[in-house]
C-alpha cells in the first residue's frame, strides 16, 4: 500500500508522462555526491531506456533529459560508447547502460511506476569542457567521483574506451 506521498508522486510521474512523454526527477548535490536528474516513463512510453546524467547543473540536465526522451519518442535508440555531438553545441555526449543494482538509489521513484525495477536504464555521459571523460587518467582530480559511471564496475562496459568508444 503506498502512503498518500507516494500516490501523489505517482500520480504526479503518470500525469507528466502522459502529457510530455516522461517525468524528470531532480536530485539536489548532497555531502555525499554530485546532483543528478533521471526520466520516468520513456520506457513505458515508447520501450526507451530512463536516462539518468550526473553531475550537471539542474537547467543543463533537465534540457538533456528532455532532448533525450523527444529523439527517443521519434523512434532514435542510443548505442553506447557512441559519440553524439548534436545534444549540446561542440560537445559530445555518450551512453552506458547501468547497472541494476544502481536502480534503486538513481532511478527511486520510478519504482512507483515500474512495482519491480522492470526498466532499461542508461547513463547519459558528458565529458569536461576540455573533452576529458571521467575514465581517463587527464581527467581532473575527484571528476570520476563527481560524475560515477553506473557500471557494476565503476568504468564503461559496453566499449573499450579509447578502442570502440571515448
Amino acid at each position: 500500500m503506498l502512503s498518500p506521498e507516494d500516490q501523489r508522486l505517482r500520480a504526479w510521474l503518470l500525469e507528466q508522462s502522459e502529457r510530455f512523454g516522461h517525468a524528470t526527477v531532480t536530485v539536489p548535490p548532497d555531502g555525499d555526491g554530485a546532483g543528478y536528474a533521471f526520466s520516468v516513463g520513456a520506457w513505458r512510453r515508447f520501450g526507451a531506456p530512463e536516462a539518468v546524467v550526473i553531475g550537471l547543473d539542474k537547467d543543463m540536465a533537465v534540457t538533456l533529459i528532455r532532448a533525450y526522451v523527444d529523439r527517443a519518442r521519434g523512434g532514435e535508440r542510443f548505442r553506447p560508447g557512441q559519440l553524439y555531438w548534436d545534444f549540446f553545441q561542440g560537445v559530445p555526449v555518450t551512453f552506458e547502460r547501468v547497472y541494476r543494482g544502481f536502480y534503486p538509489e538513481f532511478f527511486g521513484s520510478a519504482f512507483l511506476l515500474y512495482d519491480h525495477g522492470d526498466f532499461a536504464a542508461t547513463q547519459i555521459i558528458v565529458p569536461t569542457p576540455q573533452g576529458h571523460w571521467p575514465w581517463q587518467p587527464e581527467a581532473p582530480q575527484g571528476f570520476h567521483e563527481w560524475q560515477m559511471i553506473l557500471t557494476e564496475s565503476g568504468i564503461p562496459e559496453s566499449w573499450t574506451p579509447g578502442v570502440n568508444g571515448p
